[in-house]
């Protein structure tokens, strides 16, 4: 069996005024995540917390500091190429004035309509922890 690479990855869910954010992936040689949509965050670098990595991660793709509440659990997703372990943690952004650094586009949306995107397997997986 051939070995996967294994990530651990954190997500941040934001919610403002009733309305989630949702990011629109850039192109990606995997066809499976390209241009798909996802919750904001990234992979857990050595010797970082969850914490640290979703701070990191918003202020390196969004230009942006967010405040890291709760966690609202972990999904596990199993794509071709590689394995992920998905923790959500529900955030609260901090001003308006994000920017689009690493991602095509991005929506705020009520709960009942977040099922209407293309998102990616690992973070269709946490619309169920919502």
């Amino acid at each position: 069996m051939e070995n996967k690479k294994h990530y651990d990855v954190v997500a941040a869910v934001v919610v403002r005024d009733g309305k989630y954010l949702c990011m629109q992936r850039c192109r990606s040689k995997y066809d499976y995540i390209s241009e798909h949509w996802e919750f904001p965050g990234g992979k857990v670098e050595e010797g970082e917390s969850h914490h640290e990595t979703l701070v990191r991660e918003i202020r390196e793709e969004m230009d942006w500091d967010i405040y890291v509440g709760r966690c609202l659990g972990s999904v596990e997703q199993d794509y071709p190429d590689f394995s992920i372990t998905l923790t959500a943690y529900l955030c609260k952004g901090g001003d308006d004035d994000f920017k689009l650094l690493d991602h095509l586009d991005y929506q705020w949306l009520p709960k009942e309509e977040l099922g209407t995107l293309k998102w990616t397997e690992g973070d269709r997986k946490l619309l169920e922890l919502l």
